[in-house]
């Protein structure tokens, strides 16, 4: 029955970070928005299930969220990236051989972004989004079933509710709801990888650089944040196999601190966990199409990236900004729609075919490979208008 359908402009699917932004923007321009997700938000460090990954806004981001009134919110928590530096410490020992800094100066004024914990991103936005008239957010939910109409797609929630959407946005993960529901397939890379996260302190003050270490397994990376008890702080992502991952993860203390310190390679002195450990599934993948009709598939319902050069959420951003330029006044009209498949799949697939090639050769296990990946790097990074267009094209600027 026609009656006990509720119409609304919106419906995200997913209360992620990428469709948390996506219910604040949509609900910036006046359209009437409800996210829903199964999972309650976690927005405290010390909770269990909260997500200690960290997120670096890069350029074109911070201007999305600028845009869309998220930004003034988040930036006294956030810290600045002004030098992304690669470090490769493939010798005979785990020591830095090759250092190269890939300074944002270089191509602007502003830094290359800025680095939040995920917990908190949860936390501040979700405070916006409470003060937003026309969004409504409702964890404990998810989506059951989708029909789609010209007219709109008809979702029926877990608890029984059906909502008719102008546009449903599916931000519901890597095994999307909605995805399943309208029949799109994906194409999964698997690199046998798992990614530890979790935050350090360290002896020498990160001073606003991003470092990724490579030696094997996959790369280390340290990302700027706020200093933890009066000593310098990062997060750590490091992509190891998994079988590595989990000997790690069962070590004491002490042990895991060696193994630790050996893995940095020494860029930042001594690091001291300052947090638990987390652990993370490294796939790539990427969904058949983007669209269906009146629904849109963004970030990781769409695309699945290893997270290298802060790539992942600034994709999904991404989608969402095409995704609001096309809407225009009748979000989910199928011109937009297909418009949007057309724009963003080839991108995303290209930058994804990009990453899984940095992953691999960060994998590389043999002298010889890790060699040739330091060789590599050291002569692109020599070619100056080479450097700065591999600069701009990691931002996503043209």
């Amino acid at each position: 029955m026609a009656g006990d359908i509720e119409r609304i402009d919106i419906l995200v699917s997913g209360g992620g970070i990428a469709g948390l932004v996506t219910a604040a923007a949509f609900g910036a321009q006046g359209f009437s928005t409800l996210c829903v997700d199964p999972a309650p938000p976690v927005t405290d460090e010390s909770a269990d299930g909260a997500d200690l990954r960290t997120t670096a806004f890069l350029t074109p981001s911070v201007a999305l969220l600028r845009r869309i009134g998220l930004w003034d919110g988040l930036l006294p928590h956030a810290t600045p990236l002004q030098v992304m530096r690669i470090v490769d410490a493939g010798g005979t020992t785990p020591r830095a051989r090759l250092i190269r800094d890939f300074d944002a100066a270089e191509i602007g004024d502003q830094p290359f972004g800025w680095n939040l914990p995920n917990w908190l991103l949860r936390r501040e936005i979700l405070a916006r989004l409470a003060d937003m008239p026309d969004v409504r957010f409702q964890p404990g939910i998810g989506t059951a079933g989708v029909v789609t109409r010209d007219s709109g797609a008809i979702v029926t929630l877990t608890d029984g509710r059906r909502v008719q959407a102008r546009l449903l946005v599916g931000a519901d993960g890597r095994g999307s709801p909605v995805r399943h529901a309208l029949g799109i397939g994906a194409r999964t890379f698997r690199y046998g990888q798992k990614a530890l996260a979790f935050a350090v302190t360290h002896d020498v003050p990160h001073g606003n650089v991003s470092t990724e270490v490579h030696r094997s397994g996959g790369p280390f990376t340290l990302v700027p944040l706020p200093d933890r008890d009066g000593k310098p702080c990062s997060a750590v992502v490091w992509m190891e196999n998994g079988r590595e991952v989990a000997r790690l993860a069962a070590l004491p203390p002490e042990a895991f601190e060696a193994e630790l310190n050996a893995r940095s390679a020494g860029v930042l002195g001594r690091l001291t966990q300052a947090t638990r450990l987390t652990q993370w599934p490294i796939v790539s993948q990427i969904a058949d199409r983007f669209a269906g009709p009146r629904t849109a598939l963004i970030a990781e319902a769409a695309h699945v990236v290893p997270p290298i050069g802060a790539q992942g959420l600034n994709m999904s951003l991404a989608d969402l900004s095409a995704l609001i330029d096309l809407s225009g006044d009748d979000p989910g009209v199928a011109a937009g729609l297909a418009a949007y498949d057309r724009t963003r799949r080839p991108e995303a697939y290209a930058r994804l075919l990009g990453i899984d090639a940095l992953n691999r050769a960060s994998q590389a296990g043999s002298r010889p490979l890790r060699d040739l990946r330091a060789a590599a790097l050291g002569g692109l990074y020599g070619i100056a208008p080479l450097r700065r267009l591999m600069m701009r094209a990691g931002l996503g600027m043209r």
